[in-house]
């Protein structure tokens, strides 16, 4: 009772009141005079050799007696069923959390199994959209309506919104099969996608103009700029304002404009890659496997006009040296070509889209299309 438990005062030693009513429903008492309220029953295996285990209930203030009680009578028939409640508090305490879940999912999966542009996409979907609102909550805990309403915050970018919900319901479907989160959990699953509109654009032969003349003025004069008058700017040049981009970016953005590859493959591509005898280049690897793209004349002229400086054909920063790396990207040539040839909105990969609409309209089928594209 309440008075009973109020009348309990601390000990050098920590004690246990047990009930008169519930067996195993007690108050325990320690030395700093806290109270709280426990459950203790015997394991499983059942006989008087069985383990005593003990549940914490709750503490004193926070419920009643009667509260209390209540509480270890639904403990004690779950017991009778055959359950054990500590083992259960003990694997909700020690369940992985989603950062934690989403961690082994890219190191076991996604980086083992899938190439890195994947895994890097994968990742960044995952640590910047999902883990900041939900990663310290428990996985098999995180539900439907928390996905959905995170979905809903990504409503301005539906293309990525949708990705995001891709991403991780395939993180579940690998939780489910390794014992990370209950088999067949997906709160990803069942959550209505954006309507996405098509992101294709095909350039007219007045906006392929603009786009070529704007790729050789940035790589002779340059591309001029202008300086803001309203801002105070050190160290800026007082006669030549223009910027230009090397040789290799240049050759870069014709590459993609001629032979519909993908930004990566151009940008990892080898000298020892290219067979201009016979127009060929020849990708040991690329998003669909092993590829070969077939190069037409425009190709073919790039690619001998172009200096070799090291083993990649667009070289970077690090052309030469012994532990040579490809180019990252064409982020700033390419912002700065768009601009000029006044394109917004163009995205490199279009040239890829551009490519294939060339085919189309000279009456290529669609399976000499994909061959030339290198689908699978």
């Amino acid at each position: 009772t309440k008075r009973i438990v109020d009348a309990a005062e601390k000990q050098a030693a920590r004690y246990t009141l047990f009930d008169s009513e519930i067996k195993g429903f007690g108050l325990r008492v320690f030395p700093s005079g806290a109270k709280s309220w426990i459950f203790e029953y015997k394991g499983s295996e059942g006989g008087r050799r069985a383990s005593t285990r003990r549940v914490t209930i709750g503490a004193v203030g926070k419920l009643t007696p009667d509260e209390a009680r209540s509480l270890a009578d639904l403990l004690r028939a779950k017991v009778r069923l055959g359950d054990d409640p500590q083992k259960e508090k003990t694997a909700q305490r020690e369940a992985p959390t989603l950062a934690e879940v989403a961690e082994r999912f890219l190191a076991a999966h996604v980086k083992a199994k899938r190439k890195a542009a994947t895994a890097s996409h994968y990742e960044d979907a995952l640590n910047r959209l999902v883990l900041r609102t939900l990663g310290k909550r428990k996985a098999k805990e995180v539900t439907r309506g928390d996905l959905a309403k995170l979905h809903l915050s990504l409503a301005a970018t539906p293309f990525q919104a949708n990705r995001m919900l891709a991403v991780v319901s395939s993180m579940y479907q690998w939780a489910g099969k390794h014992g990370e989160t209950p088999e067949g959990y997906n709160p990803a699953s069942g959550i209505e996608r954006f309507a996405e509109e098509g992101r294709e654009r095909f350039l007219s032969a007045d906006e392929l103009e603009r786009l070529g003349a704007a790729i050789r003025l940035a790589e002779t004069d340059g591309i001029p700029w202008e300086i803001d008058r309203d801002k105070k700017t050190k160290h800026v040049p007082k006669t030549k304002q223009a910027t230009t981009i090397d040789p290799f970016a240049a050759a870069a953005l014709r590459l993609l404009i001629f032979t519909g590859a993908r930004v990566g493959e151009i940008l990892n591509l080898k000298w020892a890659h290219v067979d201009l005898e016979r127009g060929l280049l020849l990708l040991p690897d690329s998003k669909t496997g092993k590829k070969t793209i077939v190069l037409n004349a425009p190709a073919m002229q790039i690619l001998a006009d172009l200096d070799r400086v090291g083993a990649y054909v667009i070289a970077g920063a690090s052309a030469g040296q012994k532990d040579e790396k490809p180019r990252t990207d064409l982020k700033r040539p390419w912002a700065m070509v768009r601009k000029q040839a006044k394109l917004d909105g163009l995205r490199l990969h279009d040239l890829r889209h551009n490519f294939a609409s060339f085919g189309a309209g000279g009456g290529l089928g669609l399976p000499i299309i994909g061959k030339l594209l290198g689908h699978a």
